[in-house]
């Protein structure tokens, strides 16, 4: 507790309580959609895949929206970047209750793009809360700051409870005093000492620009003209990322130069992706696979997520004391298992229940692991990586449901779906393990990434010294 205590007293421990608001309410209305889906399905028909896509949609725009957020962290004071969001984020929740009758399909996905603004704000959140610690902390800090996702616990007693009483409509309203108190301690308490490079209103333009173009695709994706069926579907992450990357200046693309940025991503598409993804879609699955009550699966889904929420920092901690590589290893491994036994078992509710709990760890351990390394690698660019690192996250949080839903439809089975993230997470597994030696150079506290390159040569001409004799 006094190891604690020091950490939290070593830099602005009222900013961080701040952004741990910020994130944990953009967090609960991110995701909003997901307990309330069966409700939604009660008054919109939709099949499985609807559902899936209906779900995904916040994700994914949260993704594409993390990097016009990073971006934009780079530019501006990141307090006002914070309030921006929380007011954008807020639009759903006051527009569904005054719609008039039950809302279209069509129109609860276009809201669905302003609900990913509140899941963008971890581009923002993360490298505000860190910008006043020094780097021995940053992996507790981060993963204090980023169990802002313990959000999705409220999201699976409240809503479920208020759907029920007063209409999933009218249910929604409860974000909003959430978001307000988020506003007022950002106000008070924010304070963002990370560096800034300028140009902020060609950032803000972009914002606005991928926030518009995001409206325009999901549109166009649900009216068929990628494809027909499931191909646009599957291909909208691709095209909104594509339309991301191609507004960030051209300094900040030079990352994706960098092999080391794309496996992080990777990481982060199984981690994140897989707690976002399943906290968005494991109410349906639990009342799809095992009829579980409406309620009772939400109050699951509140459990799960508290528990992914809770081991963040713990993750980041542990990463600090033997790197996030290491830990990565690990975490990676135990995904892998836990996916295909699910996919090879098909369990019974005691099972399946016990295999999402330790899926859940495990994405909680890792979420927290990966961004312990990000300061260590890119410690100039950190608002910048988190908003791409994070957009990876989303859109592997994006495929989850919608493969899952595709999975459902097509076979009568979610085993093709568990088994699908099983192997993505074993072929990451395997790319940290063939990068690990490399890692564990820059990847300790104090080391950077100057002295790591330096370390690493080293080393090659140690070895090819030794190989000459």
């Amino acid at each position: 507790m006094k190891t604690l205590q020091h950490a939290l007293r070593s830099g602005n421990w009222r900013s961080l309580l701040a952004c741990f608001l910020y994130f944990d309410t953009g967090f609960t209305i991110w995701i909003v959609y997901g307990p309330l889906a069966p409700f939604i399905g009660k008054s919109i028909a939709m099949t499985a895949a609807q559902q899936g896509f209906l779900v995904a949609v916040p994700v994914l725009s949260a993704a594409i929206l993390r990097v016009a957020l990073g971006n934009l962290y780079q530019s501006v004071n990141g307090r006002r970047v914070a309030l921006m969001g929380i007011a954008i984020s807020a639009l759903p929740a006051i527009v569904l209750p005054l719609l008039p009758g039950t809302p279209s399909y069509t129109a609860l996905l276009v809201l669905g793009v302003f609900l990913g603004v509140g899941g963008a704000s971890f581009a923002v959140a993360l490298p505000m809360a860190g910008s006043s610690y020094p780097p021995k902390v940053q992996g507790l800090v981060l993963g204090l700051a980023a169990a802002g996702n313990i959000g999705a616990v409220l999201n699976g007693f409240l809503f479920p409870r208020l759907a029920n009483a007063y209409g999933w409509q009218y249910a929604t309203a409860a974000a909003l005093p959430l978001l307000a108190i988020a506003a007022l301690a950002m106000f008070a308490w924010g304070d963002d000492r990370g560096e800034k490079a300028g140009g902020g209103a060609r950032a803000l333009a972009g914002f606005v620009t991928i926030l518009a173009g995001l409206v325009a695709l999901v549109l166009a994706v649900h009216a068929g003209v990628f494809g027909p069926g499931k191909t646009g579907v599957l291909l909208l992450p691709v095209l909104g990322a594509a339309g991301a990357i191609a507004l960030l200046p051209a300094r900040y693309r030079t990352v994706l130069a960098e092999r080391d940025t794309w496996v992080m991503m990777l990481v982060y598409s199984i981690t994140f992706g897989g707690f976002v993804g399943m906290s968005s879609y494991v109410t349906l699955l639990l009342t799809t696979l095992y009829q579980m009550p409406k309620l009772e699966a939400g109050s699951f889904m509140s459990v799960l997520a508290a528990l992914g929420a809770i081991v963040r920092p713990m993750g980041g901690s542990l990463a600090d004391r033997v790197t996030g590589v290491r830990a990565l290893t690990g975490v990676l491994a135990a995904i892998s298992l836990a996916d295909f036994a699910f996919a090879a078992w098909m369990p019974p509710l005691a099972g399946g229940i016990a295999i999402l709990v330790c899926l859940y760890l495990a994405f909680g351990i890792g979420n927290g692991a990966t961004f312990q390394l990000v300061p260590h690698r890119w410690k100039s660019k950190t608002g910048l990586l988190s908003g791409m690192i994070g957009a990876a996250g989303g859109i592997g949080g994006f495929y989850l449901p919608v493969v899952m839903g595709i999975a459902k439809e097509s076979t009568g089975s979610y085993q093709l779906g568990f088994a699908t993230f099983g192997a993505l997470a074993a072929c990451t597994c395997l790319a940290i393990l063939a990068l690990r030696s490399q890692w564990l150079v820059w990847a300790t506290p104090g080391v950077t990434v100057l002295e790591a390159a330096q370390a690493g040569t080293a080393a090659r001409v140690g070895q090819a010294a030794a190989a000459g004799e």
